[in-house]
């Protein structure tokens, strides 16, 4: 039995993942959401809740740290919840597998991240993304970390989803805080599950953080393109902003201010090397048209439920 703590992007393809390969699944949500599956069970309980989460992981092979706070919320959740499933897992023996990012390394010179890079985050939520797998690898238990780059796919949130897709939807020039031109590695979350689950099945990988197979870097404004040629929709304009304007609406939004803590990974190179995970597992990224088709094919299902 697997338990899954979270049902976003994530959470619900290795949930779906793993009830497709016949395992018994068990996603742990505040709501008791998640994908239906004969397989899966979903439960509704706090997973910063250390008893209910361990009573819950009883028998459990692996337990996926699959959640996904607000940045608003990292500082007030994130500890506590990291800790009931470091907990948890302590007390099953489960395999202790986290969704992990590169928030950790801070900014980088040139902007290219190997497994190597060292964590040296100035940041907040950087920081806070240290401490998680420092206390996970001092407990003690068998734990993975696998990191990715922003998210491509069906339900991901990412600049492109979050900026780009509604103006591309909409036909309308489209504005987003970042330089459109540098390179930019983006990750399917359907790599990011598959990789969480090749890691936690082998011993190779414990006690280790790897990066997940994710196609070759591409700027911002060529994802754009590329996504409306896959879509079949009229090409748009793309245009950043200037680096100040997020920190600017900092000053009075909250969510704006944590996204300005973030923007260097924007306006800067920033490319993520897997090649480690892909010669030593196996792993190869899946085509960005594959998950670009995906994120249209989402987004006409979306269309459509409006009409």
């Amino acid at each position: 039995m697997h338990v899954v703590v979270g049902s976003g992007p994530i959470g619900s393809n290795v949930a779906r993942l793993l009830a497709e390969q016949g395992e018994q699944v068990r996603i742990v949500t505040r709501s008791g959401s998640g994908p239906e599956h004969a397989l899966i069970e979903r439960v509704a309980a706090d997973a910063s809740d250390a008893r209910r989460l361990t009573e819950l992981t009883q028998g459990a092979e692996v337990l996926y740290n699959c959640a996904n706070p607000k940045y608003t919320e990292w500082a007030d959740k994130w500890f506590p919840m990291n800790d009931a499933m470091i907990a948890a897992a302590k007390a099953s023996g489960a395999i202790y597998a986290i969704t992990g990012n590169l928030y950790g390394y801070g900014p980088q010179p040139g902007g290219r991240m190997t497994e190597d890079t060292p964590l040296a985050a100035v940041g907040r939520k950087g920081k806070i993304r240290i401490k998680m797998w420092q206390d996970a690898l001092a407990s003690g238990v068998r734990t993975i970390e696998a990191r990715a780059s922003d998210y491509v796919g069906a339900g991901a949130a990412s600049v492109f989803s979050l900026v780009l897709l509604p103006a591309i939807q909409k036909g309308r020039t489209a504005f987003g805080p970042a330089d459109m031109d540098q390179p930019h590695t983006f990750t399917y979350t359907g790599d990011m599950a598959r990789t969480l689950v090749t890691l936690a099945r082998d011993e190779r990988a414990w006690g280790r953080a790897w990066h997940v197979p994710s196609p070759a870097a591409i700027t911002i404004r060529a994802m754009a393109a590329r996504y409306c040629e896959v879509a079949g929709v009229p090409q748009v304009k793309v245009h950043g902003l200037p680096r100040f304007t997020m920190r600017a609406a900092g000053a009075v939004v909250p969510m704006a201010r944590e996204m300005a803590e973030m923007d260097y990974q924007f306006y800067a190179p920033f490319q993520m090397d897997s090649s480690r995970t892909e010669r030593t597992f196996g792993l190869q990224p899946t085509d960005l048209d594959v998950a670009l088709r995906e994120v249209a094919d989402a987004a006409e299902v979306t269309a459509a439920r409006r009409m």
